[in-house]
């Protein structure tokens, strides 16, 4: 059971997947998650590092496609200074709203990498999409009050992954050398 949480990657920082990583491994578009993901969950502004990434992935031609479990109020607040699209309770852990990001924007699940913060929600809703995943540390240690729980069991979830699957380690890019 714990390998449906396993991510194909694991890499620090969102903003550490290069166009150039991406595209060498098929990617065509990037469905992430919102808070501590792709923001800070208390900073929907975004950060100037987060605009840059945005413009690199722009450039080379690979879409960016918010997939959050939040509000359509709270997901429109947030991206619309980006112009991205999204899936607004995307009901993660179910694959649903990933699925739907796939239908809608006409993606095949191998052209496509889900990123997020997440193993309880993130990585289960991709590996149950049949989407590869790129699990990545949250922006900020805090949490809101809702993923407080998800941390708590997440952390027991990576114990065991950790266990059964040693070679499981923080990576600062998506070298296929080191695929998961």
């Amino acid at each position: 059971m714990v390998s449906g949480f396993k991510p194909t990657w694991m890499v620090t920082n969102i903003y550490d997947l290069t166009p150039g990583q991406l595209k060498a491994n098929g990617v065509r578009a990037v469905l992430t998650d919102l808070d501590n993901t792709l923001i800070a969950w208390n900073n929907p502004d975004g950060t100037p590092e987060l605009r840059h990434w945005l413009t690199l992935l722009e450039m080379a031609d690979i879409q960016v496609i918010v997939v959050s479990n939040n509000s359509r109020a709270r997901v429109d607040r947030a991206v619309a200074p980006f112009e991205l699209p999204y899936i607004q309770r995307a009901l993660k852990p179910l694959p649903w709203g990933l699925n739907r990001a796939l239908h809608r924007w006409h993606l095949r699940r191998d052209e496509v990498v889900m990123v997020g913060d997440q193993l309880l929600t993130d990585v289960w809703a991709a590996h149950h999409s049949g989407v590869r995943s790129v699990l990545v540390k949250p922006i900020l240690k805090s949490d809101a009050w809702i993923t407080k729980g998800n941390r708590l069991l997440e952390k027991v979830v990576m114990w065991r992954l950790r266990h059964d699957y040693p070679e499981l380690t923080w990576q600062e890019d998506l070298d296929e050398r080191q695929k998961h």
